[in-house]
């Protein structure tokens, strides 16, 4: 079966460059799903890395769309209390009608992230069980079953309305690729989605995760293994790198050779992109999500050429 592809919309981009109007926006939204793109995706933060609320943009996204899966990529649930999370994804999912992937994660141990953390009133440690936690009461609630919980957040015999279009609520993708993370995908998880690696390493993660699943007595053919690729097709292969360089120190603010060993990415022309695309797709991913370094309308027509020449 081909892989499905998704795009990643700009807005931690449009707020760098100081253009924080959201109809480009959505425009690109509706640009990518004429090209045939499956999925439309957004990132998440705070005051680490300003950008658009994801959840409020891709209500929006899904108002201007028809087909294409909506995500998150990724959403840091333990910043938000989860009853109101639970709530936020179920309209959501309602407007797009069962469009809805959430991918989450615990976010990278940066100071300008603690800070972040401390900003919305989260405690830093033990945000693991927090999120997972979180994510558990959603899901209880997603049921449409009055829910009475003993933990962070206690309830008593209560619900929310509406539920998700899509019975049980939205599958969940956890990033990462610590083995904490590998372990989290494989027994409570829907997908794996992490940044990177290289091919042959998430070929062997993936398999660390489908092992976990199976030791939980689930069956690993329900997850999905899915990869976040940064990319820059550029049919000067120096070009396309540099590219990549500049995009990824100016939008972290760290070197970019130390990003790259945390990140897949790939800048240089269509035809080793396609093979690169390949071998991940050959270890084992089954949606491969895009993120452009700057020029997107063109990007957005090089990849949907790779694609219409894979045969994907």
């Amino acid at each position: 079966m081909a892989p499905k592809i998704g795009y990643l919309l700009p807005t931690r981009e449009s707020i760098m460059e100081g253009r924080p109007e959201t109809g480009p926006l959505l425009a690109l939204a509706e640009r990518a799903e004429g090209l045939g793109y499956d999925s439309i995706w957004i990132g998440d933060s705070l005051t680490a890395r300003p950008r658009h609320e994801p959840l409020t943009l891709l209500a929006a996204v899904a108002a201007r769309t028809a087909k294409a899966e909506l995500g998150t990529a990724v959403l840091l649930p333990a910043l938000r209390n989860p009853v109101v999370l639970a709530h936020m994804v179920s309209t959501v999912d309602q407007i797009s009608e069962g469009r809805l992937i959430l991918g989450v994660g615990i976010a990278t141990d940066v100071p300008n992230i603690r800070k972040e953390f401390a900003a919305a009133g989260v405690p830093w440690d033990k945000r693991v069980g927090r999120m997972m936690e979180g994510l558990r009461l959603a899901r209880a609630l997603w049921s449409g079953e009055a829910v009475t919980w003993e933990g962070r957040w206690p309830l008593q015999e209560q619900s929310i309305g509406p539920v998700p279009f899509r019975p049980g609520g939205p599958p969940l993708w956890g990033g990462g690729n610590a083995a904490g993370a590998l372990s989290r995908a494989g027994k409570s998880l829907d997908g794996w989605f992490p940044t990177g690696p290289d091919a042959a390493t998430f070929g062997a993660q993936w398999g660390e995760v489908q092992a976990h699943a199976r030791e939980a007595g689930r069956d690993p053919a329900d997850l999905t293994g899915a990869i976040y690729l940064t990319m820059a097709l550029d049919e000067d292969a120096a070009r396309g790198e540099k590219r990549i360089d500049d995009f990824l120190e100016s939008y972290y603010g760290q070197p970019a050779a130390l990003l790259r060993k945390r990140q897949a990415c790939f800048g240089g022309p269509a035809d080793a992109a396609a093979e690169w695309m390949k071998s991940y797709v050959e270890a084992g991913a089954s949606h491969l999500v895009l993120r452009f370094a700057g020029d997107h309308e063109r990007q957005q027509d090089a990849m949907a050429r790779v694609r219409q020449d894979l045969g994907w």
